[in-house]
């Protein structure tokens, strides 16, 4: 049924039906829902005031506003439930439905070590797994996710825990939280002579979001100044009350430099465990799990660490990770052996994915590599246009108009690419929050790891001037060579913060200047005279400051402007010409200005650029 023309074009009604959209879904895909021609949406937006291409992904807003207009109910799918949606198309289920409980068998706790930066969380790692991962970090901090499994004995048994270590800097508050969304317990590590830090709360609201239950490992108890104690009164401010104040927390004093209290640390994890938890998993199901990290291995191709959560991973198995996919061509474990199979809570390094996915992607095993390809291919098409929305600026006409008025708006673009997936996003995350007010945009235009390519550089050559930020990775020759010729700007960074803190330069130089006005002189009329083909000249006191040739100048008559816009266009003391009379000298003022009366005020002014904060 035909509506009545809205703005003289003709579109179907929907009469109340109800209509399902993905997120970041164009015009077509609306006209393709609803039976139209994409061309009649395009005009009903313009007749709603808002400049849309047919193919452009348009926000969920926009899409309701239309269907309203055309007597449809809209709803957008979440990436969560299409994602359900594409699953369930092939028959796959995804999520915690793991059977019968004769098919659980107990699986190792996955503990996510959490607090603030330099109270020593990868020293203690380093102390439980024997290793140093320190000396290889950039300025001493943990840039990016590592897993581990380590074996203890409790009560005499054989007990296995994994290990999630998380950075520590602010700036990765987002892997940060999506460790706690992995994990079944927390390691709140609290330096002994530090006590609670802003990132130490941070990490209980994580761990508290999650449901997880906390361990607090008091750190550093053998440097001068710990104090124990002080840590436990703290953190009960924060609802962590310590077993012998009462609580329920488990509080260990160790020192990860010196390696003491290690075992009763891993003790009282598998004791929280298994009295808080219930740790159960199907290992004879197809396996299922998130990506924790992931980067490019110039030798191995795309490298993902994985947590298996229930199921078993083996090689061979088609794998689907977020928007990459492939057959598991190989497994490592956290020291680079091979192994066969990996069992729930067993993280490993997987071989054979096509491209690398995304820290904190899901990856399941499915039939055979068809079925992963495509599955794959529909992800990589939504995610494209998820990141077409965020990244396109608005195209309403007032805001058009807008813009014409106050001049070209201001933007500075980027392309990012890291050694790992989840430094890119943290980095992104990072630079997007970066606010200088609503004069200049920051806009991410590519993301992605490895080397910076041909392809990045050309990207940004067609952005006209896209800064490319290269984190922990350089380019290919091919890339420097064409960078070099076309002057295209390659940033490298070891440090997170660094960039934050160049881009942010950035942004604030590319701010049009602000300037104030800085008075310079005033001068008293006491004297006028005629000059001949020049007009009135006032002879003048100086009364405060310097009256400087050429200066802005401004005519004050009891108090009011009367002219504004002038300029002292001759100065002089007696027949001399002079460039500058100082106060409580005489002078003759010419400032174009005829209708000059005795006690006037000359004002002199100058316009400087305010420095920005």
């Amino acid at each position: 049924m035909q509506a009545p023309a809205i703005g003289g074009v003709q579109a179907p009604r929907g009469n109340g039906k109800a209509i399902r959209l993905p997120q970041g879904a164009s015009l077509t895909d609306f006209a393709e829902k609803i039976g139209a021609n994409p061309a009649a949406l395009v005009q009903i937006m313009m007749h709603l005031g808002e400049m849309v291409t047919a193919t452009q992904s348009v926000s969920e807003d926009t899409l309701k506003i239309l269907g309203e207009e055309l007597d449809f109910d809209v709803h957008v799918v979440s990436p969560e439930d299409e994602d359900r949606e594409l699953l369930e198309s092939f028959d796959i289920e995804y999520g915690e439905d793991e059977g019968g409980e004769d098919h659980l068998q107990v699986r190792p706790p996955v503990v996510t070590v959490m607090g603030h930066v330099d109270h020593g969380k990868t020293r203690l790692l380093d102390a439980i797994r024997n290793a140093n991962v320190v000396a290889g970090e950039a300025g001493g901090i943990t840039q990016h996710i590592g897993a581990y499994q380590v074996q203890t004995e409790v009560d005499g048994q054989e007990r296995k825990i994994t290990f999630i270590d998380t950075p520590g800097h602010e700036a990765f508050t987002a892997m940060r939280a999506r460790g706690a969304d992995t994990t079944d317990l927390v390691v709140l590590v609290v330096a002994a002579d530090d006590g609670v830090k802003p990132q130490t709360t941070e990490a209980i609201d994580h761990a508290t979001a999650a449901g997880v239950p906390i361990v607090v490992a008091v750190n550093k108890i053998d440097k001068e100044g710990a104090d124990p104690q002080r840590v436990r009164a703290q953190l009960t401010e924060y609802g962590l009350v310590a077993e012998e104040f009462g609580g329920q927390t488990l509080f260990v004093d160790v020192s990860a430099k010196q390696g003491l209290n290690i075992d009763s640390l891993l003790e009282s994890i598998v004791l929280t465990a298994d009295a808080e938890l219930d740790l159960k998993a199907n290992p004879d199901m197809p396996a299922q799990g998130v990506a924790i990290e992931a980067h490019l291995d110039k030798g191995r191709g795309s490298v993902a660490t994985v947590l298996v959560q229930r199921g078993t991973l083996n090689v061979g198995d088609s794998i689907v990770c977020g928007v990459a996919h492939g057959r598991v061509r190989a497994l490592l474990d956290e020291n680079y052996n091979p192994v066969e199979r990996a069992e729930p809570s067993r993280p490993v390094q997987v071989l054979g994915l096509t491209a690398v996915p995304g820290a904190g992607d899901t990856f399941l095993v499915v039939e055979d590599d068809r079925v992963a390809r495509q599955i794959a291919d529909k992800r990589t098409a939504r995610k494209r246009n998820a990141e077409l929305l965020k990244s396109r600026p608005k195209h309403t006409l007032e805001e058009l108009f807008d813009d014409l008025k106050r001049g070209e708006r201001q933007e500075l673009l980027l392309i990012i690419k890291g050694d790992v997936s989840g430094s890119v996003e943290a980095l992104e995350d990072s630079l997007l929050k970066i606010d200088v007010g609503d004069e200049v945009n920051l806009r991410v235009i590519r993301r992605g790891v490895g080397a910076i390519t041909q392809d990045d550089v050309n990207l940004s050559l067609a952005s006209e001037g896209a800064v490319i930020i290269g984190f922990n990775v350089r380019p290919e020759r091919n890339a420097q060579v064409l960078a070099d010729r076309e002057g295209v700007d390659i940033r490298y960074y070891s440090v997170i913060y660094q960039a934050i803190e160049e881009v942010e330069a950035a942004l604030k130089g590319m701010l049009k200047p602000e300037f104030e006005e800085v008075q310079l002189g005033t001068a008293e009329v006491r004297e006028i005279f005629k000059v001949p083909r020049i007009g009135n000249i006032s002879g003048s006191m100086v009364l405060s400051g310097t009256i400087n040739r050429n200066s802005k100048a401004r005519l004050v008559r009891d108090g009011v402007v009367v002219a504004d816009n002038l300029t002292v266009s001759s100065l002089r003391r007696f027949k001399d010409d002079a460039t500058e009379v100082r106060e409580g000298f005489e002078c003759g003022i010419g400032v174009g200005y005829n209708d000059l009366k005795l006690g006037d005020v000359i004002e002199t002014f100058e316009m400087r650029e305010k420095p920005r904060d």
